[in-house]
């Protein structure tokens, strides 16, 4: 590990992180789907993100492949070091490439954590976010089994991706959130909910912070992840 964290660091879920993390979900395949086309370079990204770069924060979902962005984690820094906090996010089902729906009834919630746990060789979720609020199921009950499976110790803190102040208010009634994590880039640039989590105190996580690479090829120039 370097010294250094890159772009300094920042308290998430109750962990001192670099500023900087990595997210995982373009290590898949196409349509995020399947293995990457290149296992060995996809694994060795992951090394040179932790141990050459001292990246300390590893951001992932068991929809990215489904599942494989995971399994590499797993193959590529098992045992893990102390310091390093891996996020992951159910309540994602994939029923073919590029295709995203969200499923947040209870008992998938529950086997899908489950699942992480043995995929990443972990006893305990450290931050787990509710990848997206399934609106076709009570946004209690989909809080309420993350809070279980908190009080069971499967699950460290909680967190909410791509949410709305609106569902940030209504969710702190029911569970602390430990981070928010919606899209932010110098293309979308706009998000209430930064200004809400500023307000509570809740670490507020951006992705997709290159626009999926184009703002990389465009040379657009961005400040650091979190």
């Amino acid at each position: 590990m370097t010294a250094s964290r890159p772009g300094g660091t920042i308290t998430i879920a109750g962990q001192e992180v670099s500023r900087l993390g990595f997210g995982t979900m373009r290590l898949t395949g196409h349509g995020t789907w399947g293995e990457p086309e290149i296992r060995t370079r996809a694994l060795s990204v992951l090394r040179q993100a932790v141990h050459t770069h001292g990246i300390t924060h590893i951001d992932t979902a068991d929809a990215y492949g489904p599942h494989t962005a995971e399994e590499l984690i797993r193959e590529a820094l098992y045992p893990y070091p102390a310091e390093l906090l891996i996020a992951t996010k159910v309540g994602m089902a994939r029923p073919a490439p590029n295709a995203w729906v969200p499923h947040g009834h209870p008992v998938y919630l529950r086997s899908c954590v489950e699942a992480s746990l043995r995929r990443l060789r972990v006893e305990r979720l450290e931050l787990c976010y509710l990848h997206r609020i399934d609106p076709e199921v009570p946004t209690a009950d989909q809080l309420g089994t993350l809070r279980a499976l908190q009080d069971e110790g499967k699950i460290g803190r909680i967190g909410l991706s791509k949410v709305k102040p609106e569902d940030i208010r209504l969710a702190a009634k029911d569970i602390t959130v430990a981070a928010v994590q919606n899209v932010l880039n110098v293309e979308d640039r706009h998000d209430p909910a930064v200004e809400l989590c500023r307000d509570l105190g809740i670490p507020y996580v951006p992705y997709r912070p290159l626009g999926a690479g184009a703002l990389a090829r465009d040379g657009g120039v961005l400040s650091p992840l979190h």
